[in-house]
């Protein structure tokens, strides 16, 4: 009989693991596994496009914030024409860039949808001069390519009459004040994930603007199981009150590693996230690659942002860089993708990955290194060097090292100006087992 109920409970405590899992409360096992080709993917590119394309525009702050008014903001869907809008070449340049995903802004929190939703009329199709589904467009391309596909989708949206904001010093309502108007805001925004859920079956919801509601108005808890019941291995950012698959630092890079395994960080090319005429502050490619192998470094993701223009037409400065970084990315993809975080500065003052094994390490050399390498308390010994993408095998030299001590000596490698990299140049070093990186307290050593 104690047996029998024994049985009973543990059967009882299976079937509860069951259910936590199918209403999204992933294993460790179950996370990794559906994380692993975002941990992999390592470059993404973000996409602004909307209203606030037309007039080079802050996206949605501008009103928010007093600049323009709301009237004059909604009359850009007059120029989001999208007459020169071509998808297909958007995603073959997002693909040549080394890009493995990209994040499309749907809706932004001004509301204007991409796409015909059935939940208002304020859209692309209903409301613009395109008169056109951009963002199935988009997707359908997206999908021919291979290409992982995010959906950023903004959870307020201020232009909508019974949301709760709607600009800076104007607050419509209280969700508790009046819970049959916050009841009609729901049915729009669930309603319209709903729709991004069945038509696009997103690999990534990038969400926005979470912190105008507790999790509790938003029904958070409700939108995941939504979603995940669609497609239970869809990744969610943080930015649904925390209760995401990943961070999403923004523009800076964190000086400190991040505890958290999965993170991306989000950046412009210039100072604006949207299309802006007068920015002309880019960030040069060398600029671009040495952030971009730092967060690799570190074990993240770099979401790298574009603003096409209300045509569609993509600034040729952006073009510029997408292509440069492609360049350097197919050049030096076998140091880039499906490998791990690599070892701390205070070891290569500069950034490094490691293969999945543990047993290469790759080193990211700045195109003004002054000929040689140095890499400090690596026990492993070197069995190969060579230059990634390139092929020059180079020799090193160790000194320090005693036999009677298990103090590693400092490697010295010798880098030729003739392999450099117009950027960034990438050494491999196969090591003779898994790294091994001495990590004790230094001290005096002395013999005896």
């Amino acid at each position: 009989m104690r047996c029998k109920n024994t049985c009973q409970v543990l059967l009882a405590i299976m079937v509860l693991f069951a259910c936590r899992s199918a209403y999204g409360q992933d294993s460790i096992a179950d996370k990794s596994t559906k994380m692993q080709w975002f941990k992999d993917a390592k470059l993404g590119v973000f996409i602004h496009w909307g209203l606030y394309s037309v007039n080079g525009i802050d996206e949605s702050w501008s009103f928010y914030n007093g600049y323009i008014s709301h009237n004059n903001y909604v009359k850009q869907t007059k120029g989001f024409t999208a007459k020169n809008y071509h998808p297909e070449k958007w995603v073959e340049l997002i693909k040549n860039s080394g890009a493995k995903y990209t994040v499309i802004t749907s809706k932004h929190h001004e509301g204007f949808a991409l796409w015909n939703s059935k939940y208002g009329n304020f859209n692309s199709v209903e409301s613009a001069a395109a008169k056109k589904d951009v963002l199935t467009l988009f997707v359908e391309e997206v999908r021919k390519e291979g290409l992982k596909l995010g959906i950023y989708y903004s959870l307020p949206d201020w232009s909508y009459p019974d949301y709760t904001h709607f600009t800076r010093d104007s607050v419509r309502y209280k969700a508790n004040d009046e819970p049959k108007r916050w009841n009609k805001f729901l049915n729009l925004y669930q309603g319209q994930l709903k729709e991004l859920s069945d038509n696009y079956n997103p690999d990534l919801y990038w969400f926005d603007g979470d912190w105008e509601h507790s999790s509790e108005e938003w029904q958070v808890p409700k939108v995941k199981s939504m979603l995940q019941e669609r497609n239970p291995n869809a990744i969610i950012n943080s930015r649904l009150k925390e209760d995401g698959d990943y961070d999403t630092p923004e523009q800076g890079m964190p000086i400190t590693r991040p505890t958290n395994p999965y993170w991306e960080l989000c950046m412009t090319m210039n100072n604006s996230w949207g299309y802006q005429k007068n920015d002309h502050d880019y960030k040069t490619a060398d600029q671009i690659i040495g952030i971009f192998t730092d967060v690799i470094s570190n074990g993240g993701n770099l979401l790298l942002d574009i603003g096409p223009k209300g045509d569609g037409t993509i600034p040729q400065e952006q073009v510029e860089i997408l292509e440069g970084l492609g360049r350097w990315t197919n050049k030096h993809k076998e140091a880039i993708y499906e490998t791990v975080a690599g070892i701390p500065k205070e070891h290569f003052y500069g950034a490094t990955t490691l293969s999945k094994d543990r047993r290469t390490l790759y080193l990211f050399v700045k195109s003004n290194a002054n000929g040689e390498i140095v890499l400090r308390g690596l026990k492993n010994n070197i069995n190969r060097i060579y230059v990634v993408g390139e092929g020059t095998k180079l020799s090193h030299q160790e000194v320090g090292k005693v036999y009677w001590s298990h103090y590693p000596g400092i490697k010295y490698i010798k880098l030729p100006e003739h392999v450099l990299d117009q950027n960034m140049t990438v050494l491999a070093v196969m090591l003779d087992g898994e790294v091994d990186l001495y990590r004790e307290k230094g001290s005096v050593i002395e013999s005896n």
